[in-house]
């Protein structure tokens, strides 16, 4: 009887296995041989002068070395993470403050479903259409600059894409108001997941609003916000299409728009396989770091 209640098991976990084959053959075909393909190409010089292709020739960590050496890298890292900083505060404090009005049935909100449709909108349009639209909106001739006119609030119109703050301020904004609705139907699910016994003792024992937010709501929304900032921290080192939309692919004014993947992007373009290889490695490992770093943070305050 045991061997045959065996054989049922492994009989069982036989179809747990064929269920997981597609998942690793995509993965493995579109992820890891493209990961081992790009560590590979990024130790060889291979790309085109003119007419005449230049390798493939390896060349070590030559690569890597040309990417440090001029600065660049360290200061298109900074602008990414500046921008993605300025995108995320705002977005998580809004999101924040929505999930717990939302999710407060002591408020008894009417139209709910209606208003978290609308604040999930935004997440739905292509970034590109996005930028494409803000581009219109804040151009030196566009409507934003109409209304502060003819309203006397500037004599002349304003440059946005030609002040580094004001173009940076524009990037941050568009993530905000892409991402905000995504964000807060996250963590509102993860407050309606928390026991309302909870709230009603905290309540009884003459806790404020405030203090069982910081208390009881923030505390047990840890994994939650600890994925918010891994997966929002991904997509910061991973901005592309807004800044480069917005600014026509030159990160000005004096290149302080300029993202880690329209720097990568420029290299792949004009067919430097071996440059690209590098900044993507190094994309790789600077967003490992900094995921580590977050874990790290939320264990200690987990401890604390």
């Amino acid at each position: 009887m045991k061997k045959s209640g065996k054989g049922k098991v492994v009989r069982y976990n036989k179809w747990g296995y064929i269920f997981l084959i597609p998942f690793i053959v995509v993965y493995v075909v579109f992820q890891l041989i493209p990961l081992f393909n790009t560590v590979y190409n990024s130790l060889f010089e291979n790309y085109r002068s003119g007419l005449t292709q230049i390798g493939p020739n390896f060349v070590g960590l030559n690569n890597f070395r040309k990417i440090f050496s001029n600065g660049d890298l360290l200061f298109y890292t900074r602008n990414t993470l500046i921008m993605w900083i300025m995108g995320f505060v705002p977005q998580i404090i809004v999101s924040l403050l929505l999930g717990a009005w939302f999710s407060d049935p002591s408020l008894r909100l009417k139209g709910q479903r209606f208003f978290k449709t609308v604040i999930y909108l935004p997440n739905l349009i292509m970034a590109s259409a996005f930028a494409m639209l803000f581009f219109t909106l804040f151009s030196d001739s566009g409507p934003i600059n109409s209304i502060l006119v003819n309203a006397g609030l500037l004599s002349q119109p304003y440059k946005f894409m030609s002040h580094i703050w004001s173009t940076r301020w524009l990037v941050a904004f568009m993530n905000f108001v892409m991402w905000f609705g995504n964000t807060t139907i996250l963590l509102m699910a993860g407050m309606m997941g928390i026991d309302t016994s909870l709230y009603e003792a905290a309540q009884v024992d003459g806790a404020t609003s405030t203090q069982i937010f910081f208390r009881i709501t923030l505390p047990l929304l840890r994994p939650i916000l600890l994925y918010v900032m891994i997966t929002s921290l991904i997509g910061g080192l991973q901005m592309f299409d807004v800044p480069q939309i917005l600014t026509n692919g030159t990160g000005d004014p004096a290149r302080n728009s300029m993202t880690l993947i329209m720097y990568l992007n420029k290299h792949l373009f004009s067919k430097n396989y071996g440059m690209g290889g590098a900044l993507s490695v190094y994309l790789f490992v600077i967003t490992g770091i900094l995921s580590l770093i977050v874990f790290r943070i939320n264990r200690i305050g987990n401890k604390n």
